[in-house]
Order: structure tokens, then C-alpha cells, then sequence
């Protein structure tokens, strides 16, 4: 615990232990509100439309809070050292060496990815993710205020991909990741001799297939086998169930909002997999790994 609580007190934590706290805030606040707008007829934000220059009004507000920011900051500076540490020594790194915390979720997912695709593929597909959603997101409910009813698929997709996957990766890598970027939990004490012995194998390995060619075939089914068949069962599904909602959606539409879950989910059943069964790779191939 004494670890744990060092760690939550360094200065260039503050910032993840801020965040903690105001993500948990206007969470709570924004479910709260949504909540409040499905059970009436008229939302909160159409009863408050009320329109307003934004000269004076909106300047005004915008100015008294950047003065208040500039305050705290300034605060902040004064009250807390930076947290500068001494010259860089090649012969004594410090253990463990951590990234600055907002990096801390792609270092994470260097423990279950090869660097190639936790440093570039992912953050990418992260980025055309959040670049397509103006164009995948067809529903039109919801817009300028807060509804469950309307938008659970969004909501849901949301806290699940930022709140479960991204913010949990950071704080797991800067509070529980310790010497030798071992987990240790809250209570455990930071042994800098701790070793874990762990032996990795390829998805094939458990099927015992040796063979380089083999085990490269092998991968790949598995890997378009997750694919195909996480695309084509939902679209029977909308087919039967949702034949509107589907037309309405289109071909293109759909196949790139199951491509985007399919890779957000796939993220979780490679960490599964290597933490219960301590899988490397599922897909072996001579150009990349997977």
C-alpha cells in the first residue's frame, strides 16, 4: 500500500488523479441528466433554448474562466515542484521507466501487442474511428441534449471503448505497473527482484502445430474466421429483426461500424488471452504478427 499511495501522491500524477475524479463526475451527471430528459416531454436543454449574444454573455463567462484556470495553474506551479528528475545516466535507468501518464495506455498495450500495432495500428484506427463517427452515426435523436433511450448503442459504445478500455489501461499502467513493469496490486509491496517467469506461445502452439506454414494458415482463419462471422451473423440478425433499421444504415455503413466493433472488441480478447493464457500471437505470418 505504501507504494500505491507514493505513487498517487507524485506531483506528475496529479493530472490521472484529477482525471479519475471528473470523469466519475460528469459521468454520474450526464447518465443523471439523460435519465431526467427520457422521463418528461420537454428536455431540460429545449426548456433552457432561450438564444443570447455572444458578445457580451458567452466572452464574459469564457474570460472570467480563463482567468480562474490561469489562477489555479498558477497555484499549482508555486505549491507543487515540478517533477524534474536528474540528468539522464545510461548506466542507472530508473526502474520501472514509464512514459508520461497520457501515454501510459498506448505503453500498456505494448505488454499484449507487438510494438508496430500498439504504438501505430491501434492509435490509427483510434483516430479514422473517432473521424468516421459524423458520417456512421445516421440517428438523428439526440442531438443538442442528453438521452439514454435515443442514444444506448453511442453511450454504451463510449463508455465501454474510453472509460473501460482507454482510462483503465492508464491508470493499470500508472499506479499498478511497478519494477520490471510487473502488476502489482494496491496492497502488494513492491519487490525490485520480483521475477515472473512466463512462457509465451502462439495461438497454434495449443493446438500443437509446429509448423511455420501451418501455424501461419492457422492464424489467418482464425483471424478472417473472427471477422467474417462477427460481420455476417449481426447482419442476419438486422435482417430479420431491424430490416428498416439495416436499409436505412446501408452496406458501407454497416460493414465499417462492425469492422470498428469487431477491432474494439478484438483489443480485449488479446489481452484475455495473454493474461489467462499467456497467448503472444494469434496470427504468425513472416511480414507481421498479430
Amino acid at each position: 500500500m505504501e507504494h500505491f499511495l507514493e505513487q498517487v501522491k507524485k506531483p506528475d500524477n496529479i493530472p490521472i488523479v484529477g482525471l479519475i475524479f471528473l470523469i466519475i463526475f460528469y459521468t454520474v451527471w450526464a447518465f443523471k441528466q439523460a435519465f431526467a430528459n427520457d422521463k418528461s416531454e420537454v428536455t431540460r436543454e429545449m426548456a433552457n433554448s432561450e438564444k443570447v449574444q455572444t458578445w457580451p454573455n458567452l466572452v464574459k463567462v469564457e474570460f472570467v474562466a480563463a482567468i480562474v484556470v490561469m489562477l489555479l495553474l498558477t497555484v499549482w506551479s508555486i505549491a507543487i515542484d515540478a517533477p524534474l528528475e536528474e540528468p539522464a545516466n545510461p548506466s542507472k535507468t530508473p526502474n520501472p521507466s514509464k512514459a508520461p501518464w497520457y501515454f501510459l495506455g498506448l505503453q500498456e498495450l505494448l505488454v499484449y501487442f507487438d510494438p508496430w500495432i500498439a504504438g501505430v495500428v491501434l492509435p490509427s484506427i483510434i483516430i479514422i474511428g473517432l473521424m468516421a463517427i459524423p458520417y456512421i452515426d445516421f440517428n438523428e435523436k439526440g442531438n443538442g441534449y442528453y438521452t439514454y433511450k435515443e442514444r444506448k448503442l453511442a453511450i454504451w459504445t463510449f463508455c465501454f471503448g474510453f472509460l473501460v478500455l482507454w482510462i483503465t489501461l492508464i491508470i493499470s499502467g500508472t499506479f499498478l505497473r511497478g519494477p520490471g513493469w510487473n502488476w502489482f496490486a494496491p496492497w502488494n509491496e513492491w519487490d525490485t527482484h520480483k521475477v515472473v517467469a512466463l512462457t509465451n506461445v502462439d495461438l497454434s502452439e495449443l493446438f500443437r502445430i509446429r509448423d511455420y506454414t501451418t501455424a501461419s494458415i492457422f492464424g489467418g482463419i482464425v483471424t478472417l474466421g473472427y471477422f467474417g462471422i462477427g460481420t455476417v451473423l449481426p447482419l442476419k440478425w438486422f435482417g430479420k429483426k431491424q430490416p428498416e433499421l439495416l436499409k436505412t444504415m446501408g452496406m458501407v455503413r454497416y460493414f465499417t461500424i462492425s469492422s470498428l466493433y469487431l477491432m474494439m472488441f478484438g483489443v480485449v480478447i488479446k489481452i484475455i488471452l495473454r493474461v489467462t493464457l499467456n497467448i503472444k500471437y494469434i496470427w504468425v505470418t513472416p511480414w507481421f504478427n498479430i
